[in-house]
């Protein structure tokens, strides 16, 4: 099965931090740069200071998690995770994200390339204090390339290439 070609989203949340273990920092617009990252971001290739910068990945240059999920955890698991806790860049809302491995899509005016499915780690109960990890387990966020850059901003429409 793939992703409806009709879908569109939106840019609810924007986050970054400068280094691992640091709390993320809403944006309200972030810097993409084709081939590198994010403007500020731990993961931005040549500056990595995040949890995996020892295992340099080009998919991982601008990460996306649904704010339908954090609705999911709240029902089914009664934990309250907030868009800055997730600890993922771009927060969506109205997109398939488990759809798009492999596919191109516009997040404003940028282009990105879905490279796989985000993985959720122990990493985040750590800094979080609660146990989140089961929780997000198959619904963790997707990690992307980025192939145009420019400027995202809250509110910004997402939809396929």
């Amino acid at each position: 099965m793939s992703a409806d070609p009709s879908w569109l989203g939106l840019v609810e949340h924007l986050h970054t931090t400068p280094r691992a273990f640091l709390p993320m920092q809403s944006q309200e617009s972030i810097e993409l740069v084709a081939g590198e990252g994010i403007v500020g971001d731990r993961y931005r290739i040549g500056v990595e200071q995040g949890f995996y910068s020892e295992k340099p990945e080009e998919g991982r240059q601008v990460t996306l998690f649904e704010a339908e999920v954090l609705e999911i955890i709240q029902r089914d698991y009664k934990i309250e995770l907030l868009p800055e806790e997730h600890r993922r860049n771009i927060t969506t809302r109205g997109v398939p994200l488990n759809w798009l491995v492999g596919k191109r899509f516009h997040i404003g005016a940028c282009l990105v390339e879905a490279t796989r499915l985000s993985i959720p780690c122990r990493h985040i109960e750590e800094i979080l204090e609660r146990q989140v990890f089961d929780a997000m387990v198959h619904r963790s966020g997707l990690n992307c390339r980025i192939l145009e850059g420019g400027t995202v901003r809250r509110g910004d429409v997402i939809r396929p290439a």
